[in-house]
C-alpha cells in the first residue's frame, strides 16, 4: 500500500516514521519541508500539495494541530478532497470535534473514498516506538483494510464504532489526562511541603490507588526538571475546549473542567502558548517557593512498558 501523511509535528512525524520503518511506500507533506528531512533521507517521497499526495496514495493520513487546520488541508485549494476517489481511505489522526469529523467524512464519501477517525492516545514517546493506542471509528471494511498500517503505528487498536465515536473517546481521555496532571501537581507540592522524599513519593503513588498513566509518565519529567512531554499548553486548552463543547451539547455541567481549564490558562499566561503542559505544575512550584527535583531521575522519559506488535481490541 502507498501511504501519505500530512502533518509531521510532535505526533505525526513519529507515526510517519513507524510507517516508513515497516516498509510501506510513504509520501509526506508539511508546511515546513525541513520537518520532513529525516523521513526523506530514509526513503520517503515528498508531495508539494495535499492533492498531489492524495492522488498518489491508497491511504491518506492527516495529523494536524486543530480542526481548522484539518478542514483547510481537506477542503482548501489543492486539498485532499480533490485527490480522493473510490478505493482510497482517509484517516484523520488529529484530535478533533465529533461533528467536524462527521461533516468531513460525508464529503469524503461523496468522492467514493472511505473515512476513518483514528486519534492516538498515550504520549509522543510511545508514538515514536509504535506503542501508542489508536481509537478507530468508521466502517468495518475501511478498518480491516487499514489495519496493517494501524498495526505498525500502534500497540492497542480499538474499533470504537461509527465515524465520530473515536473522536469523542479521545477528547474524553485527553480531558481526564489534564485533570490528572493538575491534581498531580497539587499532590506533589503538598508532599514536598510536608517534607517527603520525592523518589519515595513517586514509588508510593505508583504502588497505590492514586496511581495513573499520567503519574507513571509525567511525574518523571517533573521530577527531573525537563517538563518535556512533547505536548504544549495551547493544545491542552484546545482539547479542554472541545470537551466542554461536547459536554454542553449533551447537557452536562462541567465544574471540574472549568476549574482545571483556569489552571492551564494561568500557566499559559505565565509561560506562553508553547510551553510544555506540565508547566501547570511548575506554576504551583513557583507560587509555593519549592522545587520538586529528585536526584537520580533520568533526563529522558522512561517507558516501562515493552514493545509488542499491534493488536485489535473490539468491544
Amino acid at each position: 500500500m502507498k501511504i501519505g501523511v500530512i502533518g509531521l509535528g510532535n505526533v505525526g512525524g513519529k507515526l510517519a516514521g513507524s510507517v516508513l520503518r515497516n516498509g510501506f511506500d510513504l509520501t509526506v507533506h508539511e508546511l515546513d519541508r525541513g520537518a520532513a528531512a529525516e523521513l526523506l533521507e530514509g526513503g520517503a517521497k515528498w508531495a508539494d500539495t495535499p492533492v498531489e499526495l492524495a492522488r498518489g496514495s491508497d491511504i491518506v493520513i492527516t495529523c494536524l494541530p486543530s480542526p481548522a487546520a484539518s478542514a483547510s488541508v481537506m477542503e482548501g485549494e489543492n486539498g485532499v478532497l480533490e485527490g480522493l476517489s473510490a478505493g482510497k481511505i482517509w484517516m484523520e489522526m488529529s484530535t478533533t470535534e465529533e461533528a467536524e469529523i462527521v461533516r468531513l467524512s460525508e464529503r469524503v464519501a461523496a468522492t467514493g473514498a472511505l473515512a476513518l477517525d483514528s486519534p492516538v492516545s498515550g504520549g509522543c514517546h510511545r508514538a515514536a516506538t509504535g506503542n501508542i493506542s489508536i481509537f478507530v471509528g468508521g466502517e468495518r471494511e475501511a478498518f480491516d483494510r487499514a489495519f496493517p498500517v494501524l498495526q505498525c503505528m500502534g500497540r492497542r487498536i480499538l474499533h470504537t464504532g461509527p465515524v465520530g465515536s473515536a473522536s469523542v473517546l479521545k477528547v474524553i481521555t485527553n480531558y481526564l489526562a489534564s485533570v490528572h496532571l493538575a491534581a498531580l501537581g497539587e499532590a506533589w507540592v503538598v508532599a514536598k511541603k510536608a517534607g517527603m522524599d520525592m523518589a519515595t513519593t513517586y514509588e508510593a503513588i505508583k504502588a497505590s490507588s492514586g496511581n495513573s498513566f499520567v503519574h507513571e509518565t509525567e511525574s518523571q519529567i517533573i521530577l527531573n526538571g525537563s517538563y518535556d512531554i512533547n505536548f504544549t499548553l495551547d493544545l491542552v486548552l484546545k482539547d479542554i475546549g472541545i470537551f466542554g463543547g461536547l459536554a454542553e451539547r449533551n447537557g452536562v455541567s462541567t465544574e471540574v473542567a472549568q476549574t482545571v481549564q483556569k489552571q492551564f490558562i494561568d500557566a499559559q499566561e505565565r509561560y506562553g502558548d508553547r510551553a510544555w503542559s506540565p508547566m501547570v505544575v511548575r506554576k504551583l512550584e513557583d507560587d509555593c517557593g519549592v522545587s520538586l527535583r529528585a536526584p537520580g531521575f533520568p533526563a529522558d522519559l522512561v517507558d516501562d512498558e515493552p514493545e509488542e506488535p499491534g493488536r485489535e481490541v473490539t468491544p
